[in-house]
């Protein structure tokens, strides 16, 4: 057998076949059906995986997300679903629209106009889903 193909078509390809010889339901599989099973991570996951382990005089969880939503969008914004899981775990942790919006357009100098607009505009879905979030300035 002789294939024209890349090695990496052939890897993926023969994942594929194992996966639905184990479980036939995996060849309707999608990715996207994680993200409406667990929209945002449970506080504890978030602080066993994130948390202060290291220093515990580290960074808070709304300074670290937000790094997380600069990174993500300096990766050309081609996560949407960790990008829109990110911005619920910021809105719940206190960040505003405001200082959501100012972290991805801080990102336009490094990673480029396309990338900040693409991260803007996952991130303008999740905060238009979430009418209660704060915008700079408001008082709860």
């Amino acid at each position: 057998m002789n294939d024209a193909s890349n090695p990496f078509e052939m890897m993926m390809r023969q994942a594929q076949e194992m996966a639905k010889a184990m479980n036939p339901a995996l060849d309707t599989f999608s990715p996207k059906g994680f993200e409406a099973l667990w929209p945002t991570m449970p506080k504890e996951i978030m602080e066993m995986t994130f948390g202060r382990g290291v220093s515990k005089e580290g960074l808070d969880a709304k300074t670290r997300l937000l790094l997380t939503l600069a990174g993500l969008t300096m990766l050309g914004a081609q996560s949407d679903a960790q990008i829109r899981m990110t911005v619920r775990h910021l809105l719940e942790a206190g960040a505003t629209k405001d200082e959501i919006a100012e972290t991805i357009a801080q990102m336009s100098m490094f990673a480029g106009v396309p990338s900040m607009t693409r991260a803007m505009e996952i991130a303008r879905g999740v905060m238009d889903e979430a009418p209660d979030a704060k915008t700079d300035g408001e008082t709860t």
